[in-house]
């Protein structure tokens, strides 16, 4: 029933967040920039091609559409929504994990 969508856990720190100096952003704080978020790969539609269930994708928050799935919210989105993909997978051995665009 995906087609070629993507089901997402959704990120339900995104509020609070933490600077690299260990400062707390909260959430009221606004961004003059958007912000993607990061995100992992619960299920996969047949016809997506470049992602598999377990990988994290970076996706634009503001264009998602949330679902309830028994008590769980989800992110579904389309494959060519996805700006990038963090998998363990990538490369012939198998051994290094990548990240791709």
């Amino acid at each position: 029933m995906l087609h070629d969508r993507i089901l997402c856990e959704s990120d339900t720190d995104a509020g609070e967040r933490r600077s690299s100096g260990g400062i707390v952003i909260p959430a009221t704080a606004a961004m003059g920039a958007r912000r993607l978020a990061w995100s992992r790969v619960v299920a996969v539609g047949p016809h997506a091609r470049a992602i598999e269930a377990g990988d994290r994708v970076l996706y634009d928050p503001e264009d998602k559409a949330e679902v309830e799935v028994s008590g769980e919210v989800y992110v579904v989105m389309r494959e060519r929504d996805v700006h990038a993909v963090a998998a363990g997978r990538l490369g012939d051995d198998g051994a290094a994990a990548g990240l791709y665009l």
